[in-house]
C-alpha cells in the first residue's frame, strides 16, 4: 500500500450532496469520482497497488467506512477510495481488496494524512506483505486478504522482473538506485505509477540502508 494524497472533490459530487434525498445511488456521475481518483492514487489500486482505470467495469469505488455502517459518510469524498475489482465473481478466498472487504472494518487508511501506512508495511522476497504493525498485519489478511496466489504471485513477479533487469547492468552506484527509487516512488514525476510499484521501492530502500 501507498499513502494516498486526497485532492478536491469532483464539482458534481459536490453539488449532487447539496440537493434533497441525494444519496450514494442516485448519483449519476460517479464517473467523475473514478477519474479523480485515478488521478491521485496515480493509477493503481489503494490496497493492492494492482492497475486501476476510470471505467465502472475495472474498478470500484471503495468506501472506507462502510455505507451499512456509516450512511452519513456515503457521499464523503474523504472516505472514497479508487480499487481494483478484487476477482470479484470467484470464490471468497480468492477475492481481495474491496470485494473481499465488504462492510469489515479497517483501523488504517492509505489516505490518513496523519499517519504513513506504507512506512509499516514489508514486502518479502517470496511476495508476501506483513505488516510491523499487528493490527495492521492482521487486517491485511482478515480484512482485504492482501497475501492471496495471485497477489503473493504478481508481486513477486514484479519484482523478479527487476531484479532480472538490473542483473544484466552489473554493479549498482548509489546515484542509479536512489534514480530508481525516485521513479518507482513516485517522487520523481507525477505519472501513473506502475503495478505493484511499492515492492521493487522496498527493495531499492534496502539496497541503500
Amino acid at each position: 500500500m501507498r499513502q494516498i494524497v486526497k485532492n478536491i472533490e469532483p464539482q458534481s459530487l459536490t453539488k449532487h450532496r447539496a440537493q434533497k434525498f441525494a444519496d450514494y445511488d442516485n448519483y449519476a456521475e460517479k464517473d467523475d469520482v473514478r477519474r479523480s481518483m485515478c488521478l491521485e492514487q496515480r493509477g493503481i489500486c489503494c490496497y493492492c497497488m494492482g492497475s486501476i482505470t476510470p471505467d465502472s467495469l475495472k474498478m470500484k469505488i471503495e468506501h472506507f467506512q462502510c455505507q451499512d455502517d456509516f450512511p452519513k459518510k456515503q457521499l464523503d469524498y474523504s472516505n472514497m477510495l479508487g480499487a481494483c475489482l478484487g476477482n470479484m465473481n470467484r470464490p471468497e478466498r480468492e477475492q481481495h481488496c474491496d470485494t473481499f472487504k465488504g462492510n469489515k472494518h479497517m483501523s488504517f487508511s492509505p489516505s490518513d494524512s496523519k499517519r504513513d501506512i506504507g512506512a509499516s508495511i514489508k514486502y518479502n522476497n517470496d511476495g508476501s506483505i506483513t505488516s510491523s504493525n499487528a493490527n495492521l498485519d492482521k487486517e491485511i489478511n482478515e480484512v482485504l486478504n492482501l497475501n492471496t496466489r495471485k497477489l503473493i504471485a504478481a508481486r513477486k513477479g514484479a519484482l523478479d522482473g527487476f531484479k532480472e533487469v538490473i542483473k544484466r547492468r552489473g554493479k549498482l552506484h548509489k546515484g542509479t538506485v536512489e534514480k530508481w527509487l525516485a521513479d518507482w516512488e513516485g517522487t520523481s514525476h507525477g505519472n501513473n505509477l506502475r503495478p505493484y510499484c511499492m515492492v521493487i521501492a522496498y527493495w531499492l530502500r534496502k539496497k541503500l540502508n
